[in-house]
């Protein structure tokens, strides 16, 4: 937080809990059930050490008392694909990665890790819905500049991208991705700063205590 300034708040996207097509079950509460059935047997793919995927998968053990291997890859794409072919059991990942398989049938989505379901899939359940309260996983995207770009240049770069956010092109596009852009207000320089450190003390001690180390 001290070597950039920030400039915007850009786009979210909610984590799709996602499990391959063969597995038993077909919802949250079922896969919950089956991986505590399974102690230690299921694998999930990340897209490597560190990842968000891999991140957000350890606090869904924590929260949910299941234990599974993590297996990294060098990058979501493979991952996605050894889910396809039933090499992986479960993922935890962005729709623009997972949410053509889901459409094509390939997977399973048995929830959205968010408030409010994806525009793009209304037909998947929150994790509030199914069963699992108040674990939200995003990844998310801002603009930053370096440290001490003066802040007349801050303003037109944020001008810039409120405009480009604002878009019926862009809108339309980020939400076929399942991307989903932040509110006006929130597309400021201060919400961006606010949002960062609140991600930083929220995510820290789940690293920490599940002992991750990018590599």
């Amino acid at each position: 937080m001290n070597d950039f300034e920030p400039v915007s708040l850009l786009a979210t996207q909610p984590f799709l809990i996602v499990a391959k097509k063969a597995m038993p079950a077909d919802d949250l509460k079922g896969l919950i059930a089956w991986l505590k059935a399974n102690p230690g047997k299921a694998s999930a793919g990340t897209a490597g050490v560190g990842a968000t995927d891999h991140v957000g998968g350890a606090l869904f053990q924590a929260v949910t008392g299941t234990r599974f291997l993590f297996v990294p890859y060098r990058g979501a794409g493979a991952a996605v694909q050894d889910l396809v072919a039933g090499q992986m059991d479960i993922m935890f990942e962005s729709p623009t990665i997972t949410l053509p398989q889901v459409r094509s049938g390939q997977v399973k989505a048995v929830a959205v890790a968010a408030k409010s379901r994806l525009a793009a899939a209304p037909e998947i359940p929150t994790v509030d819905e199914a069963g699992l309260p108040g674990f939200y996983v995003t990844f998310w995207a801002g603009l930053w500049a370096p440290k001490g770009t003066p802040r007349d240049v801050i303003a037109k770069l944020n001008s810039a991208a409120v405009t480009a956010l604002a878009d019926p092109t862009v809108r339309s596009r980020f939400t076929d991705l399942g991307l989903e852009i932040y509110p006006r207000d929130q597309q400021t320089p201060e919400a961006l700063a606010v949002y960062q450190k609140a991600e930083i003390e929220k995510w820290w001690p789940i690293i920490r205590a599940a002992g991750i180390k990018a590599e």
